[in-house]
């Protein structure tokens, strides 16, 4: 009888892992699909495979131990954060945002929040949102010392900064009042172009820090440059870059630099793309931690950062699905252990968010909190290999953009030269074309849209701030399509539609057939299907032959001048080749977005 071991050696029973033979068996794999060949080098095959970030930072097929060192949690760079701390188990921050502009709707969704689970308020205040004078209405009955508010009144922020401060000095609590001013001069500028002077935010610092202890006067807003297409690299370098041009200004107003570090609030995007949304929030850790070891800070002075749900990343189309790409960016700030998470409604991109979505957004966070218990763990990331290097590569990529900043002459030099806008730009024209290329899918809108929806209704929000660095949204090209398929059916009846000219048996065709019906859809363009002869028929302009290569082969040019004859204007081919009669091809990575707005000029859709 063979008696167990006390202790089980998982890998026992397995040799040895070589990273030469593993390079090997993938290497017969990729000469099998032509991307490599028996005279490459074993020592090529991983740079085969790696693919790079809009940052440049290559994203490799494999991870081993060697491409980490984590460090130690809680501790400078703070790379690994620490939550929850020994005093509490709540977690991070739930920050719901509310930019109403009716007061005591703000106020009665303000007090719904608080009381199911939300913890802090997010408050858009002036033209984009609720008027600086229906402050105190919508925090009536809120009590500040035990949910932080924070401000977000654009170039109203010192009026609302002075009626937030008064309502805390009337609670008499002023000592124990929470939350921020949300002074972001430069990100202001940014987003807008209005300016506001940077000592403005440095006498909010400096009120705070005398008589309001628990309130930060200054929010680093890195959003704008995510929201105008930046890369993480680009969004954490201008987070970086606007923060120290507040340290400067903070402590020529008189703070030490403690003081000034404690009155700093960083507030960053996090996507679908959950992996990097973790490294970013961990690589804004280690950078600020350099900043202050520079600074002659304390030990201890640790970013304060504050996510929010991609804005760029949302829908108007299918908005169900932004649920589930906000629930993968909330997991990311999670596991990145960021110390507020803002979820953003799945409405929010067609107008203010009613009941219903703001308790999904809640909800989203308790489950992670609640059921899923990542508060409940000190860095879950922490020990991912993929995870420790991409966040050390992502922070490297990140200095070097921030001192670029720097030698331009700062962040205001930076971003009146244009530099910054360029950067961003070229970062947003290289992940346009991967989502016009649907290398970048965006599922119920570039992928698997559905034309029969409708679409919730919601009150018009305010528009959003504008003037300065451009607002983009990924899906925005597609959606633009879809407009016009949109009103093309409201003043005809019928939307725009093509053929699927299938060719064989069903069993042949139907696979490109559905990638066919797929991408046009994707342009709000109908499709109805059947063989060429029936063309004529249906009433459609354009065909799309739908077969195998072998049938191409033997039909596609007899087919094609079939479809001719019965008047179609264009003729295209799913799939490869060249045939006589075929005007062009759909295929997998083809520019959907230029195949779209052919379609609909050949259409006549305007």
């Amino acid at each position: 009888m063979t008696v167990p071991p006390e202790e089980l050696e998982l890998a026992a029973a397995f040799p040895p892992a070589e990273r030469d033979r593993w390079r090997e068996m993938v290497k017969g794999v990729l000469r099998k699909s032509g991307a490599a060949t028996e005279d490459t080098p074993l020592e090529e095959i991983e740079g085969l495979l790696a693919r790079p970030s809009y940052d440049g930072v290559p994203i490799a097929a494999l991870y081993t131990a060697g491409d980490g060192a984590p460090g130690r949690p809680g501790l400078a760079p703070y790379v690994r954060e620490v939550r929850p701390d020994a005093e509490s188990l709540a977690g991070w921050d739930v920050r719901q945002r509310h930019a109403a502009p009716d007061p005591a709707a703000v106020r009665e969704a303000v007090l719904a929040d608080l009381e199911n689970g939300a913890t802090s308020v997010w408050l858009v205040l002036g033209e984009a949102g609720l008027p600086v004078d229906g402050l105190a209405e919508a925090l009536r009955g809120v009590h500040l010392d035990l949910a932080p508010v924070v401000l977000d009144a654009g170039r109203r922020t010192p009026e609302a900064a002075e009626a937030f401060l008064a309502l805390a000095a009337e609670s008499g609590k002023a000592a124990r009042v929470a939350g921020g001013l949300g002074a972001d001069p430069l990100g202001l500028r940014a987003r807008t172009g209005d300016v506001l002077p940077v000592e403005a935010a440095a006498e909010l610092a400096a009120r705070c820090a005398r008589d309001f202890p628990r309130l930060r006067a200054v929010t680093v807003d890195g959003t704008v440059h995510h929201d105008a297409g930046g890369s993480d690299a680009d969004e954490l370098a201008g987070a970086v870059a606007a923060g120290v041009a507040y340290l400067r200004a903070l402590t020529d107003a008189g703070l030490n630099v403690d003081e000034a570090f404690g009155q700093i609030e960083f507030r960053l995007a996090v996507n679908a793309d959950q992996f990097l949304s973790i490294a970013k929030l961990r690589a804004a850790r280690r950078l600020w931690a350099r900043v202050a070891e520079a600074s002659g800070a304390a030990d201890g002075t640790a970013a304060r950062v504050h996510a929010v749900t991609s804005s760029a990343m949302m829908t108007r189309r299918d908005p169900w699905v932004n649920m589930l790409r906000t629930t993968v960016a909330a997991f990311a700030a999670g596991v990145g252990g960021a110390d507020a998470v803002t979820v953003q409604p799945f409405d929010a991109r067609l107008g203010l968010p009613d009941a219903f979505s703001r308790r999904i957004a809640r909800n989203t966070q308790t489950l992670l909190l609640e059921e899923s218990s990542l508060s409940r763990v000190a860095d879950p990331a922490g020990g991912s290999w993929y995870v420790e290097k991409i966040t050390e590569e992502l922070a490297r990529a990140a200095w070097d953009r921030f001192t670029e900043i720097e030698r331009a002459g700062g962040f205001a030099a930076a971003l009146d030269s244009g530099l910054i806008a360029e950067r961003l730009a070229a970062t947003w024209e290289r992940r346009r074309k991967d989502i016009a290329r649907r290398k970048a899918p965006l599922t119920g809108v570039s992928e698997f849209p559905n034309l029969a929806e409708k679409l919730p209704e919601r009150a018009p929000a305010p528009p959003a701030p504008s003037g300065g660095l451009p607002a983009v949204h990924y899906a925005q090209d597609f959606e633009a399509l879809r407009d016009r398929s949109d009103a093309h059916e409201a003043a005809t009846g019928a939307r725009p539609a093509v053929y699927l000219a299938t060719l064989g048996p069903i069993a042949v065709h139907t696979a490109r057939a559905s990638f066919a019906a797929n991408l046009f859809q994707a342009g709000g363009i109908a499709t109805v299907s059947g063989p060429p002869e029936d063309f004529a028929a249906s009433g459609a302009a354009v065909a799309v032959l739908c077969s195998s290569d072998t049938l191409y082969a033997e039909h596609a040019a007899d087919a094609a001048a079939t479809l001719k004859g019965a008047g179609a204007v264009k003729v295209w081919l799913a799939g490869k080749g060249s045939y006589d009669g075929v005007d062009d091809r759909v295929h997998a990575g083809c520019d959907a977005v230029a195949v779209l707005e052919a379609t609909l000029q050949d259409l006549g859709v305007s």
